[in-house]
């Protein structure tokens, strides 16, 4: 038995691990690398041929864990595609906007160059294209958590709850060739306790070997509690001043949990009525796929909706789909509040909105979720005094604000009470899905906290299943 890791080794996004098993082949996650510094390996060629790999396994559907699966398949991968229903069709919606984003971009970039005499080093290509994700999406079978699902002959998955997004699991993974059996746990990426809508992460029995992410692995979020106050602070004084709230969200899960947040300082009048956009088909779809999983929704939120309220709506709120609504929402005067995507603001509408605002002192640029290194979002964050945004030198005259207590990643503390808890302790830890100086520190703690060889792996190593 082998491992090989093919992304998120020392960095955050790509997360993709190819596990070998005799003659058998079962790929885990097939994201796309969202760090500048890294896009250029989304053009990797794949280690074996694509259609020599049996299965794959989905933990859920943010781009950096499916975003590559669409370029798999167009390359010969025909094999079935486990993960949960709703990350199903969460990832359906995914992989559709990303073909469609890719090609805009392109057509965008041409354009771009032509005007201004440049050329690109990169072929003027996509990494896919609409039929591919289309094609990906006919592969995909739904499972229930915590039942048992043979894969292929000799390899059994079970999905846990990891309370990250609608969907999303820890895989466990039971694999035997001959007489040897082993157990390996995928974390997939862990959410955190109380959050608004999910149910909390599930710890798993445990396994001979883990994977762990480590995104915030070197430090803790801020109180939940403060996340409305927060919230309402910054929202009151938009309005005061007479700008435009502008939040790069991820379209699944983040922008429902901030829809959640705007319903609940409505409802208890700590702000004012606003216009509120989200301009993000994407997301739009996404949340019409939370109204088909009410059993995924803890018990506070099943309150909400017995008392026919549900979570993701509230007055005021826009839904924009075309890029004609898209495009007006910076026309209208007066305060609005603009959720959009991406949320590294790597692509997508939210560059036409920092574009249009960020050059604008009586706006605020909000950020709600985890910044990247190498992405745009990062670098905004990073306090410079001008940015490029489609191809504008743009000043930064704009509030910048970020809070940190919306992270769907669990903090230091929570990730190792997840690790702790598991029952059956592993032989073997590998930090994955985490920057190289905190996945290789926390790596370096749990080896002497807990006294189980860890470390975190390089891009493309391959290691033996001893």
């Amino acid at each position: 038995m082998h491992l090989q890791f093919l992304g998120a080794s020392r960095n955050v996004t790509g997360s993709c691990y190819l596990l070998e098993i005799g003659q058998k082949r079962v790929v885990i996650d097939c994201g796309y690398f969202q760090e500048r510094e890294f896009q250029d390996r989304n053009w990797d060629a794949f280690p074996v041929e694509p259609g020599s790999v049996d299965a794959m396994l989905l933990t859920h559907a943010h781009l950096d864990h499916c975003g590559l699966i669409p370029r798999l398949v167009s390359q010969g991968f025909g094999g079935k595609i486990f993960s949960t229903l709703a990350t199903a069709q969460i990832a359906a919606i995914v992989m559709r906007d990303s073909a469609r984003i890719q090609m805009e971009d392109l057509k965008y970039k041409i354009k771009r160059h032509k005007r201004e005499g440049k050329t690109s080093p990169h072929p003027y290509r996509t990494l896919y294209e609409e039929e591919d994700a289309e094609n990906a999406i006919d592969l995909f079978r739904g499972v229930q958590f915590y039942q048992k699902q043979e894969i292929v002959p000799g390899v059994h998955a079970t999905f846990y709850e990891a309370g990250h997004i609608l969907g999303a699991a820890s895989i466990l993974l039971e694999c035997t060739e001959g007489d040897k059996t082993r157990t390996l746990l995928f974390s997939g990426d862990l959410g955190r306790s109380d959050m608004p809508i999910l149910r909390d992460p599930v710890v798993p029995p445990g396994a001979d070997v883990l994977l762990v992410e480590s995104t915030y692995g070197d430090r803790e979020h801020g109180e939940q509690a403060n996340i409305e106050d927060q919230l309402a602070e910054v929202i009151n004084r938009v309005q005061k001043e007479g700008g435009n709230l502008i939040i790069p969200s991820f379209a699944v899960e983040r922008s429902q949990d901030l829809m959640y947040y705007f319903s609940n300082l409505l409802k208890d009048k700590r702000i004012p009525h606003m216009m509120v956009f989200l301009d993000s088909p994407m997301a739009v779809r996404v949340t019409d796929v939370f109204r088909q999983h009410k059993d995924l929704f803890d018990e506070e939120t099943q309150q909400l909706l017995d008392q026919g309220m549900h979570p993701c709506d509230f007055p005021g709120l826009k839904m924009s789909k075309s890029t004609a609504q898209s495009k007006a929402i910076n026309q209208i005067r007066g305060s609005v509040c603009v959720i959009a995507g991406s949320g590294m603001c790597t692509g997508g509408r939210i560059k036409h909105h920092l574009k249009a605002n960020i050059v604008r002192p009586e706006s605020t640029i909000l950020f709600v979720g985890y910044q990247a290194h190498g992405t745009l979002g990062r670098y905004i964050l990073s306090g410079p005094e001008d940015v490029r945004i489609l191809g504008t030198v743009c000043k930064i005259r704009a509030r910048i604000e970020q809070i940190h207590g919306f992270s769907g990643h669990a903090g230091h503390s929570e990730l190792r009470e997840w690790i702790d808890g598991l029952k059956d302790k592993p032989k073997q830890i590998y930090v994955v899905h985490g920057e190289e100086k905190v996945a290789t520190g926390f790596a370096d703690e749990l080896n002497r906290d807990l006294n189980i060889p860890t470390r975190a792996p390089e891009y493309q190593e391959r290691v033996e299943i001893l």
